[in-house]
């Protein structure tokens, strides 16, 4: 595939619905530091392009999980695959549930189209179609509709930009001096860089260089999903170009959102600088799908909505996808080795299918999962990710930078990383130290997402370290 063309798949996978609804969600209600995880993204790209590509491409596999196969031996790798899969399923359906949101609300209107029952339907209709369209093309499908798809969000969201500014009656300057003075007790809507070093604060200096480099490193070098396009390219320097090329891109995408809602405070909040006519129904999660329902022309909100269904089924396709190769690859073929290659793209495209049903299945337990943390959807969505990469980054960081570990507390180390970020959520945390509202456990549950996966991280690699080198046998 195309060097250029991966790039484009990767970014439009990594923001999907989340950062079109979530992205101004975040700077209506907050200020512009989500751009500051984009630092902790560039470390982990360049991480990724010097140290994994070239490892999975001499590996030679479909499979990023191959490389810990040769690292210790099969069962790593059918572990590592394992802890994938269940990932995936959290991460994806977190990615569903809001890809559903604007689908829904077209469907049942703005009163109702949140309504859990009604997002189930939805939720279901989506996942007909993304495993639909991805059963009939396989990567190749998927990286090229990713294209369309990036080409039709970044043009709704350039559309919106420009919709809001003309509505615009004061000069910009005024504008600009309102965002920079009017956010929460007077702080700056316009804040990019947040140096504190508040644990419970989402997008800190600090959270962005560690925790976000983990994230990233999670996601593109550790996760099947994203891993594989840049194993679609014509060699490891091709691939290395286009992780690189993919992150760079998405600063400027996610700038895009971050002004719209902006654009929609200064709508909804400050109407006295606009023309519009505009009255805000609902919390901050509807406030773009309120613009788009109540104050844009009817056919450009049909190109709107279009941007969100595509953002919708860009999470869905490439993640059943990757799921179908990475289950064939590194749990079937090992049990059925020697059958013919038809034998196989026949079980994958059953894996493709029910791994649809396992999203959208997950995507409905969202809908309550959301309510009980009480995340904004970027931090929702970005939260569901660790659970795989605490122990994935982990045993990858020991495979490539360590000459210890082996099979078993490689496992063990997954399972770790796994544990600790379920047993780090506010949920759990919450209810372990009920009644003690200073107890330890009770602070721990408002420490940002990033912290609990940096700990998980160390503890994983900890634990896989503790095992010789020698491979065991499987």
């Amino acid at each position: 595939m195309p060097t250029w063309a991966v790039a484009v798949s990767i970014v439009a996978t990594s923001l999907s619905a989340v950062t079109f609804i979530g992205a101004p969600q975040q700077s209506f209600g907050g200020d512009l530091t989500y751009l500051a995880t984009n630092l902790g993204m560039i470390f982990a790209a360049l991480l990724i392009a010097f140290f994994f590509i070239p490892a999975f491409y001499k590996a030679n596999s479909a499979s990023i999980y191959d490389l810990l196969e040769r690292r210790f031996d099969a069962r790593a790798r059918k572990a590592a695959s394992v802890t994938f899969l269940a990932g995936r399923v959290l991460a994806s359906g977190a990615r569903v549930y809001v890809g559903a949101m604007p689908a829904s609300v077209l469907i049942f209107g703005l009163d109702h189209g949140l309504e859990p029952q009604n997002l189930m339907v939805t939720i279901g209709a989506l996942a007909i179609v993304g495993t639909v369209y991805t059963l009939a093309g396989g990567i190749s499908s998927v990286i090229w509709s990713d294209v369309i798809q990036y080409i039709i969000l970044v043009g709704a969201a350039v559309t919106a930009i420009v919709l809001i500014a003309s509505s615009f009656t004061a000069p910009m300057p005024e504008i600009i001096e309102v965002l920079r003075t009017g956010g929460e007790m007077g702080a700056s809507k316009l804040t990019v860089i947040d140096p504190s070093f508040d644990l419970t604060r989402p997008f800190t200096l600090p959270a962005c260089i560690i925790g976000f480099t983990l994230l990233g490193i999670g996601s593109y070098g550790t996760d099947q999903d994203l891993a594989q396009r840049m194993l679609t390219c014509k060699s490891a320097k091709h691939g290395a170009r286009s992780v690189i090329g993919g992150i760079l891109l998405g600063i400027p995408t996610a700038a895009l959102f971050l002004i719209v809602g902006l654009g929609l405070w200064i709508v909804y909040i400050h109407p006295e600088l606009t023309n519009a006519e505009a009255v805000r129904g609902g919390d901050d999660v509807k406030v773009f799908l309120d613009y788009i329902m109540t104050q844009v022309p009817p056919g450009v909100r049909g190109l709107m909505m279009a941007g969100l269904f595509a953002a919708g089924l860009s999470s869905m396709n490439s993640a059943i996808n990757a799921m179908g190769a990475a289950f064939v690859d590194d749990l079937y073929k090992p049990l059925r080795a020697g059958r013919p290659d038809k034998h196989y793209v026949s079980i994958g495209r059953s894996v493709v299918a029910i791994s649809g049903i396992a999203l959208a299945l997950c995507a409905v337990g969202c809908i309550y999962w959301n309510k009980s943390n009480g995340d904004t959807l970027i931090n929702f969505a970005l939260g569901t990710m660790a659970f795989a990469y605490a122990g994935l980054v982990g045993v990858f960081f020991t495979a490539l930078f360590t000459k210890r570990g082996s099979s078993d507390t490689a496992i063990l180390a997954l399972v770790v990383g796994f544990l600790w970020m379920l047993l780090s959520q506010p949920v759990v945390l919450n209810a372990l130290g009920a009644g003690h509202a200073d107890s330890p456990i009770t602070q721990y549950a408002d420490y940002h997402f990033t912290w609990k996966l940096t700990i998980g991280v160390g503890l994983s690699m900890l634990v896989c370290m503790i095992g010789s080198s020698k491979p065991q046998p499987s």
